[in-house]
Order: C-alpha cells, then sequence, then structure tokens
C-alpha cells in the first residue's frame, strides 16, 4: 500500500486531518524497527577494537576491519598520535575510514584525566585536550575517559565534578562526547560505580562504557544491566571469559571470542537491547594468542563468533 492509498483509507476510515500525523508516526516507527546492521542480523552496528588484532599499523587494521566486515573500529590514542608522529594527517585518515565504509564511535582514551585534587586536575588538561583534538580529527563520536587515576580514596562527588568539566569541554570545544569506562584494575572498577558518578554529575550527555569482561571479572555483575537507559551507554564492550582461571586470576589476556567462555553473552544482549541501546557493540580482545595468528582471520573469527551470539539472543 502507498502513501496516497494509505491516506485515502485513513480519511473514510474516519481519521480525516489526523491522518497525516498517523502515517508519519506509522512511518517513523516503522523505519526505527527496520533499522538493522551486519545484512540484518544485528540491531546494533559491530565494531573492531584495534587491539584485538596486533601488531599492525593503523591504516593497516582499518583495512582488516573493513575488509571482515565490520561497520566501525575503535581506535587508540597512542595509534592516533604514532600516526601524526609518522607524518600522516588523521583528518585524511577519518576520510579513508568513511570511504571504506567505517565510521568511529569510540576512540581509547583520556588517560591520567580524573586525578585527585584541582591543581593536578588543571595540569591534566593539556593532555586531555590533545587526545580530544586527535579523536574529533578522526571523525570519532565518543572518547573514553579512563579513571586509572582517581585514586584508592576516590571521592565520588569529586569525579562526577570533573567528568562533568569533561563533558562540558569535550561538547563544546571539539564535538566529541567523553563517556566514563569502568576497569576492575583502576580504583573505579564496576557498572555501579561508573553510574553512580554520570548520575552525580547532573548533565544531559553523561554516558558510561560497560565492558562485559570487567563487568564479570570486577564481580559488579549483569543484572544490573536492564536498569539502566540505553541512552546512558555510548558504546558496549564485548568479549568473552574462560572457566579457567578463577576470576580473581583473569587478566585482560584471558579474553576470549564471544561464545567461547562462561559468560551468559546472549542473555547480556537481550537485556541490552531491553535498554533501548542503539549504539555500537565493540569486540574488545587482548588475547597474545590471537596476536600471533594471521589477523585478517581473527577480525573475521571474531566478527562471525559476535554475530553466533547475537543470533543466539534473538534480538
Amino acid at each position: 500500500m502507498n502513501r496516497k492509498q494509505f491516506l485515502s483509507l485513513t480519511t473514510m476510515a474516519g481519521l480525516g486531518a489526523a491522518a497525516p500525523i498517523a502515517i508519519l508516526a506509522a512511518e517513523q516507527s516503522t523505519t526505527q524497527k527496520a533499522k538493522r546492521y551486519q545484512k540484518g542480523v544485528s540491531p546494533w552496528p559491530i565494531c573492531l577494537d584495534t587491539a584485538t588484532i596486533r601488531p599492525a599499523s593503523l591504516e593497516d587494521k582499518v583495512k582488516i576491519a573493513a575488509k571482515a566486515g565490520f561497520d566501525a573500529i575503535e581506535p587508540w590514542d597512542g595509534e592516533l598520535e604514532k600516526y601524526e608522529a609518522d607524518g600522516g594527517n588523521l583528518k585524511d585518515l577519518g576520510k579513508k575510514i568513511k570511504d571504506l565504509g567505517l565510521f568511529v564511535p569510540s576512540v581509547i582514551g583520556l588517560w591520567n584525566a580524573l586525578p585527585p585534587g584541582k591543581d593536578a586536575f588543571d595540569a591534566s588538561l593539556k593532555d586531555t585536550r590533545r587526545r580530544m583534538r586527535m579523536a574529533a580529527d578522526i571523525g570519532s563520536q565518543h572518547i573514553q575517559t579512563i579513571p586509572n587515576t582517581v585514586g584508592e580514596k576516590w571521592d565520588q562527588k569529586y569525579v562526577a565534578a570533573r567528568y562533568r568539566e569533561l563533558l562540558e569541554m569535550g561538547l563544546k570545544d571539539f564535538n566529541i562526547h567523553p563517556a566514563l569506562v569502568f576497569v576492575k584494575f583502576f580504583p573505579l572498577k564496576t557498572m555501579g560505580q561508573a553510574m553512580g558518578v554520570a548520575l552525580d554529575a547532573n548533565h544531559p550527555g553523561a554516558m558510561i562504557i560497560p565492558d562485559t569482561y570487567h563487568m564479570h571479572i570486577s564481580e559488579g555483575g549483569f543484572e544490573g544491566l536492564p536498569l539502566i537507559s540505553g541512552k546512558s551507554i555510548a558504546i558496549f564492550q564485548f568479549a568473552d571469559a574462560p572457566a579457567s582461571p578463577a576470576v580473581d586470576q583473569l587478566e585482560d589476556k584471558h579474553r576470549v571470542y564471544p561464545g567461547d567462555g562462561i559468560l551468559p553473552l546472549p542473555k547480556i544482549l537481550k537485556d541490552l537491547k531491553g535498554t533501548g541501546f542503539t549504539g555500537c557493540v565493540s569486540l574488545e580482545l587482548y588475547n597474545p594468542e590471537y596476536w600471533k595468528q594471521d589477523l585478517q582471520q581473527v577480525a573475521e573469527t571474531g566478527l562471525r563468533k559476535t554475530l553466533d551470539v547475537v543470533r543466539k539472543a534473538g534480538v
């Protein structure tokens, strides 16, 4: 049925002048529901964290990701810094990424950006602004705010206030959106702690970046995920964890392909879908055994296994 036929029928049915509004609402709803990726398999774009495929140049990683079929790529600040130091232009790189059919949802990241004490924070801003500028140059939507220097006795109110400052700076000066990560190996360890900081920042743009692996090894768990809104999630990091070693001995090097470990990834993705999240799911593996293999094959295997889990989730 085309638009004209539908308008005629709704008018006859008594909708009258309200018909165009009804049509627009129906079309918008259909468009939103129809937005799929990976040939319709996924409701989210699938991204490749560049640390998954080491060692390779950043340009090679971009080519590998595109050839494997990813929708997006997530590089690290050190790679951008090296690219510039070697004479590359990050804005040109951003265009190459786009020309290959990819986009950049996030860059890792703002290191040392949340130190305790206002003087230390102010001193850190030079490096923070440099990292924001590099990420913005390649067209990144977000940049990860990493709480590696908040201190063991970090104060939530203070960290939230500083995170708010970073948000205002990023959005106003660089058109880039800082989002807060949590890492078991840093003082700010769990999704609950990250959400507490985001909420106390009292900013409409406050966001976090969950990571299935750190949700597991921080022992913060997964059951809190349905309690938050997808609007508060910038990007969703994705990996599985093996049965051994024990959870308190797991390190980033133990990450495995989705579906090869013990995490309830299909249920996690069902819960993620329920939050209304529409951003990227980013494959993030730091396994040195994978780095020894053919990197193109690693990327293709990672995408295939990620999509297998998406299918199992029935989302």
